[in-house]
């Protein structure tokens, strides 16, 4: 049989118990906090992470169009270029290089800026002004020489040929001083010049002086 426990060891069981109980409550509340706290860690953790691949993603996105806009400008600088140079088998644009970094738009920008210089037409030098006084008094004699044919001609028809040639040649021979200028642009183009008023007036003033000489000649005669 068993023997009775006294009063005494009963109540320390008891507290014992309680005691227990309170510190394992304790100890269940902490674990409590303790997962809560890793639950929100991980959340937080997972939070970071879900906005470092958007911010990626939106990055790598970005560099995807930046790409595309870089090439698209390279082959259209490329174009240019190749225009320029008048060579139609210069090849692909190069390749990006492997060590460049930076922001390729300011370079781009540069590139841009230089064809656009070079592309600009500029003035004729001065050692073309032979050429020029050449067109001047080219066109002067070609159309004195058109006048004079049409004079002639008239001088040989009758009816109104007789009449409207002479003054078809009287107005060829006037518009002589301005006739080198369509050698002299073409002259322009080819240097890929603008023909500005210095070679315009000194055209005109050859021409001009060509044709004065050309008609004292002729009716001094």
């Amino acid at each position: 049989m068993n023997e009775p426990v006294s009063s005494e060891t009963y109540s320390a069981q008891i507290r014992r118990l309680a005691e227990l109980t309170t510190r394992m409550s304790a100890q269940r509340a902490e674990a409590h906090t303790w997962y809560g706290e890793q639950v929100a860690a991980a959340d937080r953790a997972v939070a970071d992470a879900a906005e470092q691949v958007r911010r990626a993603e939106a990055e790598v996105a970005e560099a995807r169009r930046m790409v595309d806009r870089v090439d698209g400008e390279v082959t259209h600088l490329w174009g240019q270029l190749r225009a320029r140079l008048g060579v139609r088998r210069l090849g692909d644009p190069p390749g990006p290089a492997r060590d460049a970094a930076g922001d390729p738009v300011p370079l781009l920008r540069g590139v841009r800026e230089l064809l656009e210089r070079t592309g600009q037409p500029g003035e004729l030098p001065g050692a073309v002004n032979p050429l020029l006084i050449a067109c001047g008094v080219g066109g002067a004699l070609v159309a004195f020489l058109l006048g004079l044919g049409a004079r002639a001609l008239g001088a040989g028809s009758g009816g109104d040929l007789a009449v409207g040639l002479p003054v078809l040649a009287l107005v060829v021979t006037l518009l002589g001083p301005l006739v080198g200028l369509a050698p002299a642009r073409l002259l322009a183009d080819r240097r890929h010049a603008v023909l500005t008023p210095r070679p315009m007036i000194l055209v005109a003033a050859s021409g001009l002086a060509t044709t004065l000489l050309l008609l004292a000649v002729t009716y001094t005669r």
